[in-house]
This record gives C-alpha cells, structure tokens and sequence, in this order.
C-alpha cells in the first residue's frame, strides 16, 4: 500500500508525534468507510465497547454541550473520557480524562500505544489511516486505559461514516441541524439530518434539540427504523433564561425535575439551549432519578467553553467565538446583542475558503460597525483580500478593511474600537469579535495569551 506513515522511533516527543499525525491524511480528505477504523478497533480489543457511551452530532454547539455533559457527569461522581475536535490550540486538548486534557506526554504514550497497529492495518488497505481515525482510536484506547465509567464522544463529521461511529451510544444527542459541510454532507438540512441520524444504535435514548420539521422526520424515522426513543426539546424538556451579570441564568424543565436559580458563565440563548440538551442527556444516562438541585447548579457554575463568546481581554474588551457558518455567526450576532453592549462593535474576520463566508458576513453585518477581513495561517484559509471583497458588496465600502497578518489585524481593529471607530461612538465603549474559523480564534487565543494578557473565564 502507498502513502503510509514511517513509524516513529521509541520515546518519540510531543512534537514528532504531532508531526506524525499531521502527516496523515487531514481531516478535510475523507472515505467513507468504517473498515479501517473498524480493523484498528478490533486489533486494540474493542475498547469503545470497554465502556458506555454519550455520542453527540449536530451542525453547531457539539463542543460546548459535551463539555457541559462532562462537567454534570464528573458532579454526579463518574470518572469521565470525552473526545472532541477540532481543537482550540493544541492537539491534546481533543482527548480528555476527568475534565482535563491529556498531558503532551501522555498524548505523545497514547500514540505510541496503537501506533504498530495502525501499520498492520494499512498493510491490507487501498488507503491510509487517516488523521482522524488514529486519534479517535487514541481515545478509545486512553478512555479504557483510564479507565473511565462514561465516554463523551463528539463526530466530527457526519455521522454514520464517522469513524466515531464505531461505538454504540447508549444515548445519542443531537444538537441542531442546518447546512455546513455541503460539499461533504448535501445541501438540504434533510439530507445532513441522514448522516447524521446514522448514530442512532438500536434502543439508544435519543435526545435532540429543537429541529426544523423536514429534520424531525428523519430523525424520528431512523429512530423507529431501530427501536430507539427520541426526547425533544421543547416537549419533552426546556429552558428558560434570562441574560445575567457575566452570563445567563436560567430554569431548566428536565426530563426528571425542574431546576430553577441555575447560573451558567456563558453567553446567549443558544448556549442556554445547549445546556438544556446536556441536562436531558445526563438524565437519560444516569437512569430514572433525578439529579440533585445544587449538584446542577455547582456543575453548571463550573462550565467553560474556550473558544465561544469568550472575553479574552478587556480595555477594549476582545472576545473570541468560533463561528463557521451563519447559523453559528447568527446565534453570536443574536448573544452579542443580547449579553454585551459595545459600541462600536469591530469584527475581525477570517475564514476558510470552503465555507459559506457570505452567509456568515452577512449574519454579523447588523452588529459589526466595521469589519477587518483577514487570514489564518492554515492553507484552508480564503485570502483576505478575496474575503475583503465579498465584504464590500454586504457592508458597503466605507466598512471594510483588509489586513492580511491576524496580529496586525487585531491591532486595527482594537484601535477602532477604542477610537470610537467613524461613527462618533463614546470612546472607550468599543469592543472587538474575532471570528470565522476555529483556526482563527485559535490563533488568536495563543497570541494574546502570549502578550501576557489575562484571559476572563
């Protein structure tokens, strides 16, 4: 077979095992197939059977309501693996045990751990495995090294080719729908919803946010297709919030009991919404008790999701969201409204090129008083000039402005935001969102943290 990854040698760094994998077919390649993680799985002894499972799809909100799960889980006394992707800023952060990433060592060990396996699966296949399927593989392995008493598994694409998709979750959450991936996945939310309804396993309890009606159908065709029991939000469970001081406070009706005071250090409805989904899921796992009240309100204090309405700095304040899509850019542009009251609000902007970033830059437009459009370093990334020029035609050429190095960027638009920017606005009010790609936000992350600025949980 060609295209396979020379072995490294014993004791190999952080940093070779991280080029190792890089040097893997990338997450953007894809074959849809299950064979060679399959293969991998039954080499290792099956260890995403070693343990029950909590798998989560959906287009936005994946990320933080696994962590949320993980979060209520670990309060409730369980010893937790969660896998999600992609990551913020480093590899490790995609595999974690009781809440916290893999050390770099022990990411670097998890590696080495499947590593002659992989080899003898690519021995008797057409492709390699890819990126993806070794550090979905890692997971498993580390969850059942750990080992663990619940595995929070996000996809991290699809569904029913992804190579997630190997394990069997006793509960499957689906967060909501819309088109992203088209090019992978189709162009109708009907058509995503299939691939995605494919991890629903036989008699799973499925817990899904509220859907579009043509979504709804799939999914609960798939369910009764396999015997599973679908829980919707809005009939099933809810929430209602309220903005507060540094996030949101909210009721939750569960699938056991109602939950009332509960704060939670995050910002919008649609993260309210995820939490919700998060609470029905835990409830559904952990059987027909209810959770203690002040169990749910110190777990969900707890929360963090890094990378999602997250302030960074303050003075002017910077806050970092990745947002992809306009469905995401609109649930943001909706939170910012909502939570926060910059004035002017200065987007810095940077997206790959496979994106909808028209529907995303239009989703912001009614909250940007301007925009930079820029760049991340990743080959994936859409010029910023060509990203400057759809901006014109949405904000108008007076707007925009085109910065191709991120710093330089973020710089321009802090000083926008603290000038006022060209509408007269009080100085000193302004505020700055970096936005459009997870590879930008993670960027941005490393480089004020890097200027020793104080990130604001």
């Amino acid at each position: 077979m060609s295209d396979s990854v020379p072995p490294n040698p014993p004791g190999a760094s952080y940093a070779e095992v991280e080029q190792a994998l890089l040097s893997r077919w990338p997450e953007t390649r894809l074959e849809p197939s299950l064979d060679r993680i399959e293969a991998l799985t039954v080499l290792l002894g099956d260890p995403q059977h070693a343990y029950p499972v909590i798998h989560l799809t959906g287009t936005n909100g994946k990320t933080s309501t696994s962590r949320m799960i993980d979060t209520l889980l670990r309060a409730a006394g369980l010893r937790t693996g969660r896998f999600t992707s992609p990551h913020v800023e480093s590899m490790t952060e995609r595999i974690s045990i009781d809440g916290e990433p893999l050390s770099e060592d022990g990411f670097a060990a998890a590696y080495q751990e499947i590593e002659p396996y992989l080899h003898l699966v690519e021995r008797d296949s057409e492709h390699p495995v890819s990126f993806f399927e070794t550090v979905v593989a890692m997971a498993f392995s580390a969850f059942t090294d750990a080992p663990v008493d619940a595995a929070i598994v996000e996809v991290g694409m699809g569904g029913s080719w992804d190579a997630t998709n190997v394990a069997d979750g006793a509960v499957a959450v689906i967060t909501p729908i819309s088109v992203d991936h088209a090019g992978y996945l189709g162009e109708r939310p009907q058509d995503i919803a299939v691939e995605k309804a494919g991890i629903i396993k036989a008699g799973a309890t499925v817990v899904s946010a509220a859907q579009a009606p043509e979504v709804v159908q799939v999914i609960a065709e798939r369910a009764a297709e396999v015997g599973a029991t679908v829980l919707w939000e809005g009939v099933d469970f809810g929430v209602e919030q309220v903005p507060a001081l540094g996030g949101l406070m909210a009721r939750f009706r569960g699938l056991r009991a109602e939950y009332d005071e509960v704060f939670l250090p995050l910002y919008g409805e649609h993260q309210a919404r995820n939490a919700v989904l998060a609470l029905a899921a835990v409830e559904a796992f952990v059987g027909e008790d209810p959770l203690a009240a002040d169990l749910v309100r110190e777990a969900f204090a707890e929360v963090t999701s890094p990378g999602r309405l997250e302030v960074i700095r303050r003075s002017p304040s910077i806050v970092l969201d990745a947002a992809h899509n306009p469905h995401g850019a609109a649930a943001v542009a909706e939170a910012l409204q909502e939570s926060f009251t910059f004035s002017p609000l200065i987007g810095v902007v940077g997206v790959m090129a496979d994106k909808d970033y028209e529907g995303v830059l239009a989703a912001f437009e009614p909250v940007f008083a301007q925009v930079v459009c820029t760049q991340s370093s990743t080959p994936r990334a859409l010029p910023a000039e060509e990203l400057g020029e759809v901006a014109e035609g949405i904000f108008g050429v007076d707007r925009v402005h085109v910065v191709r190095r991120l710093e330089d960027a973020i710089e321009q638009a802090t000083t926008l935001a603290e000038e006022g920017g060209a509408f007269g606005e009080a100085i000193g009010s302004g505020g700055v969102l970096v936005t459009g790609s997870v590879v930008m936000v993670g960027e941005a992350r490393r480089m004020l943290k890097g200027r020793g600025e104080r990130g604001v949980r």
